[in-house]
């Protein structure tokens, strides 16, 4: 699997979005000011952080970073990091939450601020609100990610018992300037939605609760540009479908299978984010292992066909996997390596068992980035598959 087309292209469209190289072009053209300070906050973190520090790391004063997970390379000593929980927050999220709320009102006023904020920022840190508790919050969060809550729904939900989020943390910051860039996971790139609004209070918000500059870096758009690019490069014309798929993940698969079905090119492409409403007894899975094996249970049989769905944050649902990449014969291999059938996993949320038993999982790890989620469809020609 590790040379199919597909991952290629994939591998490229996360590519196009990281976090360093997006930040070093956002602040690479601007003189540096004479003494600034950093935070930075989600999955693209501590990338985002190494992208300011690339091009204005002359005059850096002082940082705080939290992240999901430890990087390779450790940050400048005077970086402070903390790791978040992620998707569920824990009491790591709130720890993570109190060190940005104390190192925001420590900061000298005079001085600016740089705020990088990117997707996964709502679980990662907290500050709770008066009465909030984090059992709350951890029981609110679950019914979201269990009950299909679109992520405009959840992160509203969050900004209501939440101190950080909706702008409080640019309020804490007071007459500093506030610049933030943000790496978009959200639909229509809507920056008062990514991370509960961590970086903007939105349009109502009172002035201080806004940054003085804030400007999306890095969207799904561009990942899905450069999957279409490296497509083309290879000769395949993909069909990008558009606007982004969300809702129900069941009417996302039959959406794109209709699409499929009357595609006048080489393949399709498209991205997005759809929900999953899970059993009270979720097996194994997520929402792109869930329409990935609903694709191959559609095209099951189908010598042509191969598609991958996957998250360009490397993780998906309660798995380490992205996602996976089938055709049509995973199903036939998923049910003689596993004695259920691809309806029956469906049905239990357990899809990423069978897919593991097919041999059909991506596995990237995280990419410490995210935009959202590709899904790219082809019809190979006659002869072994990924002969492109």
């Amino acid at each position: 699997m590790r040379g199919h087309p597909l991952l290629r292209w994939f591998q490229a469209g996360v590519a196009a979005v990281d976090g360093r190289r997006r930040v070093q072009a956002a602040l690479g053209t601007r003189a540096a000011p004479s003494r600034w300070h950093l935070m930075a906050v989600g999955k693209a973190a501590v990338p985002m952080a190494r992208g300011a520090l690339d091009v204005w790391g002359a005059t850096f004063g002082s940082g705080c970073v939290v992240a999901p997970t430890q990087p390779t390379e450790p940050l400048p000593a005077r970086c402070q990091l903390y790791l978040g929980a992620h998707p569920l927050p824990d009491a790591r999220s709130l720890q993570a939450g109190a060190a940005l709320w104390a190192f925001a009102a420590a900061l000298p006023p005079q001085e600016p601020v740089l705020l990088l904020v990117s997707g996964g920022a709502s679980a990662l840190a907290e500050v709770l609100a008066p009465g909030a508790t984090l059992q709350q919050l951890q029981a609110l969060t679950a019914a979201g990610l269990s009950g299909g809550w679109d992520i405009a729904t959840l992160n509203a939900q969050r900004r209501a018992v939440s101190l950080l989020k909706g702008g409080g943390l640019v309020a804490r910051l007071g007459a500093a300037r506030v610049e933030a860039l943000v790496l978009s996971d959200v639909a229509g790139d809507d920056l008062t939605v990514v991370a509960s609004g961590l970086a903007s209070g939105g349009a109502a918000a009172p002035a201080a609760q806004l940054p003085s500059r804030l400007t999306c870096v890095g969207t799904l758009d561009d990942a899905l540009n450069a999957v279409q690019q490296a497509a083309a490069a290879a000769g395949v014309r993909l069909q990008r479908l558009p606007g982004r798929y969300t809702g129900d993940v069941e009417a996302v698969a039959v959406a794109c299978l209709a699409a499929w079905r009357t595609l006048p090119g080489d393949g399709l492409l498209w991205g997005g984010e759809p929900t999953v409403q899970l059993p009270p007894m979720p097996g194994r899975g997520g929402r792109n292992q869930h329409l990935a094996l609903r694709a191959a249970l559609a095209m099951a049989g189908d010598t042509r066909a191969s598609w991958l769905v996957a998250g360009t944050d490397g993780v998906d649902g309660n798995t380490p996997d992205a996602g996976a990449l089938v055709d049509g014969q995973t199903v036939r291999r998923g049910e003689l390596g596993l004695g259920v059938t691809a309806a029956q996993a469906l049905a239990a949320a357990d899809s990423g068992t069978f897919l593991e038993a097919a041999g059909a999982l991506v596995h990237t790890g995280p990419t410490d980035t995210n935009v959202g989620d590709i899904l790219i469809a082809l019809r190979l020609p006659a002869g072994p598959e990924g002969s492109r």
